[in-house]
Parts: structure tokens; C-alpha cells; sequence
């Protein structure tokens, strides 16, 4: 198996050194267009090895897509953080247009492979992915519902004192601020989290949730990585070691929820063709209304991106 992570920085890196730490892959290719940084940042892994005690090689690139070939999974985490006067038209025009180039080589030498978009704004880099590489949605999808579900299970853990591995639970919707929190489907060793904990509390703790890399943003001065990289790199191994895991994921919904053509996250089985299949569940009332919500606000952010591709063409 031959794993690539286009951008070397933090989530990449990352994501690059979870997947050779787990045996993930035989080959784990890490691309970046600043010279010689992936190199260095393969390289590094490559010699915690002997350390930790794994086989995987990692291999860095500078800028040179034909080294990735033949890959099985492609990790996209390419792209600009938000800047201090960018707005987010300025954002997505330009993040799109590194998701597009970044896409179109990918494809170029791995038209077999299953593509996971990490990079920013979450949704719309998906939306663009899928749109510039002509795969099924199957093949493209994007990282954003672990990385949520994640926040959610270990702020629980942390406010009942337990372990975070007998935690699950599902968010669907956009990543962040919009995200739809699903109580009724949180369980604690099996148990409903709402026999162990108080509406009010629950409340918060969904709140932070949505809030999640925006606290950390304050906190470090820059956006996550560590769980970010990891929640990418669970999604490789769902897919190589055809697991058929259920997580939440982005993809384009063709009908389910009632809803067509939008990128949001929904619950799937990942597996080794990736996507095998979108799990639709009942949602009730309120539900309902707050992923319309979420649809609404990732359904305007596809549009600025079509409207800047029209005005550009």
C-alpha cells in the first residue's frame, strides 16, 4: 500500500507520521512546494523508526507528483490559514485554486485513488476536489466529522471522568460553528449520555464543541494539528485495512436528508472502496431544522466559489 500527503506543514506532517508510527502503509510519500521541507520532514520521521519500532518509509518531495504514483490514498491538506485581513472570499479563491492544481496532479498519477480533503474551508475544498477530479463521491470526500466527533467525546470524557474509548457518537453537518450535534445518538459504554449528564451541561459541551478550532486558535496563535492529522490519518486506515468503520464524513448528498448536490458531513461505512455506503438516519424535528441550517450556510460558500469560477473563466 502507497499512501501520499500533499503538504508537509503541521496536519500533513502529522498525519504522515500517525500513518508510519501504525504501519498504516509500506510508503508514505509526503509532498510540499516549499523546497527541500518535505524532505526534511520525511526524513525525520523515517529516523524515529529504529525509536518506535515500525517498518513504513516515508519520502519527501518537493513539488514532484510523479514520486507519488500508484498511490492507493491521497490526503490533501494543502492551503492557506486565515490571515488578518483576508476575508473569506479571499480564502476560498485562494485555497481553491491550490485544491484545483493540487487535484489535477493527483489524478494525473493516481487516477485509482481514493482522495481525503483536509484542507480549508473544509466543505467547498471538497466540493472543488470532487468537482476537478471527475471521481464518483465515493473516491472524494473530506475530514471533518472525526476531527468534530473527536472534540465532542473528549470534552464528555473530561466532564464524566471517564475513558474517551467508551465514547460514540455522531455529528453531521458542516465543519465548525454549524455543525449538528447528535445527543440521541451518544453513548457512553452503551449508555445514553443523556442518563449521565444534565441537559444544561450537554449544552455546553456541544457549544465548545463548535467552537473547537477557534479555541485553539486563541489559545496557540494557529489552527490545530495533532488531532486534525490524526482524524485523517484514521481514515486512511479505515480504507486500507477495509475496516467498513462508521464515521461521519463529508460528501456530497444525492438525496439523502432531502438533500441534493451540498456538501455536508453524514455518517458512513469506510471502507476499501471508500465510501460503501451513506447511513440515513431519523432524524427528528429539531434535527432536521438545524442541518437545513447547515446546509444553507455550506450551499452559500459553494455558490461565492462558483461565482468566482464564472467570473474567472
Amino acid at each position: 500500500m502507497k499512501v501520499t500527503v500533499v503538504g508537509a506543514g503541521n496536519v500533513g506532517a502529522t498525519c504522515a507520521d500517525v500513518l508510519a508510527t501504525r504501519e498504516i502503509a509500506n510508503e508514505i510519500v509526503l509532498v510540499d512546494i516549499k523546497e527541500g521541507f518535505a524532505e526534511g520532514k520525511a526524513l525525520d520521521i523515517w529516523q524515529k523508526a529504529p525509536v518506535i519500532g515500525y517498518d513504513s518509509r516515508t519520502v519527501g518531495v518537493t513539488g514532484d507528483y510523479s514520486r507519488t504514483a500508484g498511490s492507493d490514498v491521497v490526503v490533501i491538506t494543502s492551503g492557506l490559514p486565515r490571515k488578518p485581513g483576508m476575508s473569506r472570499d479571499d480564502l476560498i479563491s485562494t485555497n481553491a485554486g491550490i485544491v484545483k492544481t493540487v487535484t489535477e496532479q493527483v489524478v494525473k498519477y493516481s487516477p485509482n485513488a481514493i482522495i481525503i480533503v483536509v484542507s480549508n474551508p473544509l466543505d467547498v475544498m471538497t466540493y472543488q476536489a470532487h468537482l476537478t477530479s471527475g471521481l464518483p463521491r465515493e473516491k472524494v470526500f473530506g475530514m471533518a466529522g472525526i476531527l468534530d466527533t473527536a472534540r465532542y467525546r473528549a470534552f464528555l470524557a473530561e466532564a464524566l471522568n471517564v475513558s474517551p474509548k467508551d465514547i460514540q457518537a455522531v455529528l453531521m453537518g458542516g465543519h465548525g460553528d454549524t455543525m449538528v450535534p447528535l445527543p440521541r445518538y451518544t453513548t457512553v459504554g452503551g449508555i445514553p449520555v443523556t442518563e449521565l449528564i444534565g441537559k444544561e451541561e450537554l449544552d455546553a459541551i456541544v457549544q465548545r464543541t463548535a467552537v473547537g478550532g477557534g479555541e485553539l486558535v486563541k489559545l496557540m496563535g494557529t489552527s490545530a494539528w495533532y488531532a486534525p492529522g490524526a482524524a485523517a490519518a484514521q481514515m486512511v486506515e479505515a480504507i486500507v485495512r477495509d475496516q467498513r468503520r462508521v464515521f461521519p464524513v463529508c460528501i456530497e448528498l444525492q438525496g439523502e436528508y432531502g438533500i441534493n448536490g451540498v456538501y455536508l458531513g453524514a455518517p458512513v461505512i469506510l471502507g476499501k472502496n471508500g465510501i460503501e455506503k451513506v447511513i440515513e438516519l431519523q432524524l427528528n424535528d429539531e434535527e432536521k431544522a438545524l442541518l437545513e441550517t447547515s446546509r444553507g450556510h455550506v450551499k452559500e460558500v459553494m455558490d461565492a466559489l462558483d461565482n468566482m469560477s464564472k467570473a474567472n473563466a
